[in-house]
């Protein structure tokens, strides 16, 4: 209704404005042509002619320019598109009000000045409203929806494919493609140029047929002052794309009080997607956007960039509202490699952001809103840190993995922290903020020797240290000592294999490694003592002894004695499992290099007196050979027993 009552009192002021009659008439025919309800216009043509009758012979005739540029308006009024002649008519009347704008006149012309400068604004009122009209219906029948799968090839990121949800979660890194960059509107780009990342890509928002014509539209908005509508039609169209984009790419609306109570497996996808679509949207989306606005909006830096923050910031703004959400949510390690995928995401398009909104407060307003929740991301990402140190210290299961294997807390520690180590120059640049901050309030212990490496590694380096802890606490839950050093050295082992594979082994040296080993063969050394000496003490006799002094009684109880205890280690230490191969396999030999050459010994020595005897195979079970093929049984994780000197499981 506001709109209609507007075009009828423009064409009441056209009429009126007229200085004869024949011109009021053939205006109120073009005019009814345009619309029947302006056929009631006619009473005002008398008043036009008894207001010209009285200066028409003392007024200048009108510019015949204004007369001609605004009859095309007029006559052009109902026609499907906009011609070239509609906007050099539009071209002609703007520089007719600039001129009457800027020069004077004599008291003589001043009506005819008036009135041509009426009937020009007038004319004016009329295009641009058919300009905005125009403006809008371009921008979006020629909008491009987004291809999914173009989006998703150059920014797939280097990410683990599972976060730790349990003890026994293994974790593995997805690869990462190489960014490729695309360009588009190149034979467009008439803007000036902007910088930005090796991985930027360039996205066709808007079909390349219609840029020119919607630059030409904002420029004649732009000049003749009608630029606030036209950024209003522009921010309202674009808007509303965008936020379908960012449903499209995966980023949803979500409140900060949403996040929080989200159960961990949807905000882990959440998270995931974030950090996959947050270079696409800043990268691919904002800076084609960005580009968009450069060129239809050439003719005004102001305009161009107050069209482009209005428009995207909300889909900044979306992005970090989640980061902030994620930032000050509850901490728990499990959200560790997400909150630092997200923060090294940031990190990086955080320049790219500082660089599209550079301009005006509102801009400088969604840089320090980034620069905020970087930060917040940050102090996440070490108090998490914290929890999880925290965690392996304070473990207690009490319950012993079965057959001395490999504790699921050594493989949960050891495989979080290769992932660590994964993000050790994230984690580095952090920590030293936080140490820096610590030493300034004297809250730090200075050590020489861990001075010398990176914050990361000695934070890796005192938590394999609880945890080495954690795992001798736990071999003190096997009553068999003999077991506790084989849990002791597959545990260990699995460490330092973990170390050794992977980047830890950079940041914590292959001095630690060797160290490592040592007390592995320590343990070896000790195994020995534990489950062997008691076997291999029954194949001694007192020094000088010989086989005719030694009773046939005492061999056969030594005899005895051994099989039985040998019997029950092979009973017991076959369901023992040495999952490293090596290491069950330098076992093997070493129990072989103890036991062995002791038995051939003894059984050289003293077999003789009884093999002749009755029931010698009662006594003399195995040959040294026999015995040395069950030791291979050993650690293999299959309980078997020897009946007769047989094998049975």
């Amino acid at each position: 209704a506001d709109g209609e009552e507007k075009v009828l009192a423009t064409a009441q002021r056209i009429v009126q404005s007229l200085g004869n009659t024949s011109d009021a008439e053939d205006m109120l025919s073009i005019l009814t042509a345009f619309d029947n309800r302006l056929s009631g216009l006619s009473s005002f043509v008398t008043t036009a002619e008894n207001q010209s009758s009285t200066s028409v012979d003392q007024s200048p005739p009108l510019d015949p320019r204004l007369v001609s540029a605004e009859r095309i308006i007029l006559d052009d009024a109902d026609s499907s598109s906009i011609s070239g002649d509609y906007l050099a008519a539009i071209d002609d009347i703007i520089h007719f009000t600039e001129g009457l704008s800027l020069g004077g006149s004599a008291d003589g012309v001043n009506d005819t000045v008036n009135e041509s400068f009426d009937r020009a604004d007038n004319a004016l009122q009329l295009a641009m409203a058919r300009l905005e009209d125009e403006f809008r219906h371009i921008l979006i029948r020629n909008t491009v929806p987004l291809d999914l799968e173009r989006l998703h090839r150059p920014f797939v990121s280097t990410s683990a494919s599972a976060i730790p949800m349990a003890g026994t979660d293994y974790f593995t890194d997805e690869a990462n493609e190489s960014p490729k960059e695309v360009s588009i509107y190149s034979r467009h780009n008439r803007g000036g140029g902007l910088s930005f990342s090796a991985d930027e890509m360039s996205l066709e928002l808007i079909h390349p047929d219609a840029i020119n014509e919607l630059g030409e539209i904002a420029d004649r908005m732009i000049r003749a002052g009608y630029e606030k509508e036209c950024c209003q039609v522009y921010c309202s169209v674009r808007r509303d794309v965008l936020d379908e984009c960012m449903a499209t790419i995966g980023i949803e609306k979500i409140s900060i009080e949403e996040v929080q109570r989200i159960e961990w497996e949807s905000l882990d996808d959440k998270m995931r997607r974030w950090t996959h679509a947050a270079k696409i949207v800043v990268r691919g989306l904002l800076m084609s956007e960005k580009r968009l606005c450069e060129f239809i909006f050439s003719g005004s830096d102001l305009i161009k960039e107050v069209c482009f923050i209005e428009a995207s910031k909300g889909c900044v703004m979306q992005l970090l509202n989640f980061g902030e959400a994620v930032a000050i949510g509850k901490r728990s390690p499990e959200k560790l490699f997400r909150i630092l995928y997200m923060y090294d995401v940031l990190a990086q398009i955080l320049p790219d952001i500082q660089t599209l909104f550079m301009d005006e407060d509102a801009g400088h307003m969604v840089c320090t809103e980034a620069k905020g929740v970087l930060d917040g991301l940050g102090e996440a990402a070490i108090g998490t840190l914290v929890e999880f140190e925290n965690a392996v210290q304070g473990e207690t299961s009490k319950k012993p993995t079965h057959n001395g294997e490999i504790h699921p807390l050594a493989r949960y520690v050891m495989n979080y922290l290769k992932l660590l180590a994964d993000s050790a120059n994230t984690l580095n640049s952090l920590l030293e903020k936080v140490e820096t901050e610590a030493h300034h309030v004297g809250n730090i212990n200075s050590d020489s020797d861990l001075e010398a490496v990176s914050p990361v590694a000695r934070r890796l380096l005192a938590l394999i240290t609880s945890l080495e802890s954690n795992i001798e606490e736990k071999a003190t839950m096997y009553e068999d000592g003999a077991m506790q050093y084989i849990f002791l050295m597959n545990n260990i082992l699995y460490v330092v294999q973990k170390v050794k594979d992977s980047e830890l082994r950079t940041l914590l040296g292959d001095d630690w490694i060797r160290k490592r080993r040592g007390l592995i063969r320590q343990y070896a050394t000790r195994y020995l003592r534990a489950a062997w000496s008691q076997a291999v003490s029954f194949l001694k006799v007192e020094t000088g002894s010989s086989s005719s002094n030694v009773s046939k009684v005492a061999l056969k109880e030594k005899f005895k004695s051994f099989n039985a205890c040998f019997e029950e280690i092979y009973r017991v230490q076959t369901a023992w499992k040495v999952p490293d191969q090596q290491l069950r396999e330098e076992l093997k030999i070493s129990i072989s290099e103890k036991v062995i050459p002791a038995y051939r010994y003894f059984h050289r020595g003293f077999g003789s007196q009884l093999e002749s005897g009755k029931h010698a195979a009662k006594y003399i079970k195995y040959t040294p050979e026999e015995l040395e093929t069950h030791l291979l049984d050993l650690f293999e994780g299959a309980p078997l027993v020897l009946h007769l000197g047989r094998r049975k499981s």
